[in-house]
């Protein structure tokens, strides 16, 4: 349902919903009807679909731009970025393009940014307990985890860091420089988004989760690509904190075995080879772990002085 208030700010503000997609013309075309009540203009990235994606969207009356190939939900949110940029965007809205994200929480999650109270606005499944109810038990897991890893390079009271519902200011979309190709881009922009000192907000939405599943992966494949994905960025973003810390509780576990075979020898004289190879195993990896980290962090050192040099 469309209010006065949502016809106000379309009013005055350039308000793009852009959508990566990929195979979805089963649901793209419903999306499209339903945002083009909330903004300007409707913008698809067809991320290299084999069906008509591309067709059933243009019908809708959205404006099209294809990858000729599939090159990930990064690459598509990248481009759609680069796009609203270049048409100088009031404010950018992401949702998915599966059916899952109701269009007609576009308003709330403008809000915020309308007041100039934040940024940058992420929808939220788990502000609300019964929208947290309604996310499967193995996704909320998922979801949490990987969320858990995100708190510690950017926002520490964020819930939701994989949610794509999302809305951007000018200033977010001025200051936001992406490179990730791959699923970990929701946790690129929120370590990106930090570092750039850009005020956050959740508000709270809820998902469906009963439309057909079209991903060519199942639920399980798809979470261990994202955590994989979002752990390798952290890894390279943050390699002190992140092989930093690994190493030196390696090196404590294997103090700790260390002790405990010193403390077997003393009393009884007897020397506990198992204790001291897994000590010697712990020290090992740890000292690994800690070379690591440095060595990607003076690597990382160097390459940004040279771009600062040019």
């Amino acid at each position: 349902m469309v209010n006065s208030d949502t016809l106000d700010y379309k009013s005055n503000k350039k308000i793009l919903v852009c959508i990566p997609a990929y195979n979805e013309a089963k649901h793209i075309g419903d999306i499209i009807h339903n945002a083009k009540a909330y903004c300007t203009e409707v913008i698809i990235c067809d991320d290299g679909s084999v069906d008509n994606t591309r067709e059933v969207a243009k019908a809708a009356g959205a404006t099209v731009i294809r990858h000729d190939s599939n090159k990930g939900y990064g690459a598509a949110i990248r481009t759609l970025f680069e796009t609203a940029k270049t048409k100088d965007a009031d404010i950018m809205i992401t949702l998915d393009s599966d059916g899952q994200h109701d269009a007609n929480d576009i308003p709330k999650i403008v809000e915020p940014i309308i007041k100039q109270e934040a940024d940058m606005v992420i929808g939220s499944r788990f502000l609300v307990n019964d929208d947290e109810k309604k996310v499967p038990a193995y996704r909320r897991l998922g979801i949490k985890a990987i969320t858990r890893l995100t708190q510690a390079t950017s926002y520490p009271n964020i819930t939701d860091s994989q949610n794509g519902f999302r809305a951007y200011g000018k200033n977010a979309l001025s200051k936001l420089n992406l490179y990730e190709d791959g699923m970990a881009i929701s946790t690129e922009i929120l370590i990106r988004a930090k570092e750039k000192n850009l005020t956050i907000k959740e508000v709270p939405i809820t998902v469906t989760y009963e439309t057909d599943d079209t991903s060519t992966h199942s639920p399980i494949s798809h979470g261990a690509s994202v955590m994989h994905s979002v752990i390798q960025f952290i890894s390279l973003r943050h390699p002190l904190l992140f092989y930093g810390l690994s190493g030196v509780g390696l090196l404590i576990v294997g103090i700790i075995f260390m002790s405990s075979a010193l403390e077997i020898f003393s009393h009884t004289r007897y020397v506990s080879t198992p204790s001291i190879l897994l000590s010697m195993g712990f020290v090992i990896v740890g000292i690994v772990l800690l070379a690591t980290g440095a060595i990607i962090y003076t690597m990382k050192a160097l390459i940004r002085d040279k771009l600062k040099d040019r």
